[in-house]
């Protein structure tokens, strides 16, 4: 999958129904993070992803966690670094079949040779303004 460097977000939603319209709700943090702004008219991509109905609970915990020295970023910089390890889960797999995985404020890291719901430790191999790169450095059980 081609990640455009125009990518200011990315973030899972459902789309709902209102009032004869679909809205899509932007999360909170993606306003207050300075990653977009109200008033503004943005491109939006869809991306279709199997729906279980409910949160993943580790994604959202994922999202939501930081440690220190990530709380001390500026917003504008990615939330990683290169050479560091993640446990991460892959959520989707995309265009040209590597697998896809968020971490704080949404951000996109992707990781080659990985399957959709695998759960693996990465090693951040490139880090660029809008997304990442991963390398699989172990293949984790559920149980981990």
């Amino acid at each position: 999958m081609e990640i455009s460097d125009q990518l200011q977000c990315l973030f899972s939603a459902q789309i709902e129904e209102q009032n004869g319209s679909y809205v899509v709700e932007v999360p909170d943090q993606e306003i207050q993070l300075g990653e977009i702004q109200t008033d503004e008219t943005y491109r939006v991509a869809l991306l279709s992803s199997p729906s279980t109905g409910t949160v993943d609970e580790s994604v959202t915990e994922a999202q939501t966690e930081r440690s220190e020295s990530q709380t001390e970023r500026s917003p504008q910089t990615p939330p990683v670094d290169e050479g560091e390890h993640r446990d991460v889960e892959i959520e989707d797999i995309g265009d040209q079949g590597d697998g896809i995985t968020r971490v704080e404020r949404g951000f996109v890291v992707i990781v080659p040779d990985t399957e959709q719901g695998e759960r693996v430790t990465i090693e951040i191999a490139d880090v660029r303004e809008n997304v990442a790169f991963g390398e699989v450095v172990e293949r984790l059980s559920y149980d981990d």
